[in-house]
């Protein structure tokens, strides 16, 4: 039976996948955040992306998202977020890290 992992090591080098590289993002929001239903829109969206991490509300008022996956997914989930919540964002500082891969999904801390 030819597995998964055997039919690329049979495949020639040019055929073969490449494995894409995994960022960290780590975004704080800023704003009316809070109690508007940010962090269930933000872990519905990320259900569409190919991320992992979480999201969760700060002692300051600020919302924390922490995510992995591709640039390009976590590119598009950050305008997906800022464009579903415009109206509650006054401010996003990001950051981007290297991947540690500690997450296996994405969800909503508390």
């Amino acid at each position: 039976m030819l597995t998964r992992s055997s039919f690329h090591s049979a495949l020639p080098a040019a055929y073969q996948p490449k494995p894409v590289p995994i960022h960290r993002c780590q975004c704080h929001y800023s704003g009316r955040v809070q109690g508007v239903g940010f962090r269930y829109t933000a872990r519905n969206i990320a259900m569409r992306f190919n991320v992992t991490g979480y999201v969760r509300n700060l002692p300051d008022g600020r919302v924390e998202l922490v995510m992995e996956g591709p640039r390009e997914e976590i590119e598009q989930m950050i305008a997906a977020i800022a464009d579903r919540m415009s109206g509650h964002i006054r401010q996003v500082d990001t950051s981007i890290l290297p991947a540690n891969g500690e997450f296996s999904h994405f969800q909503i801390r508390h």
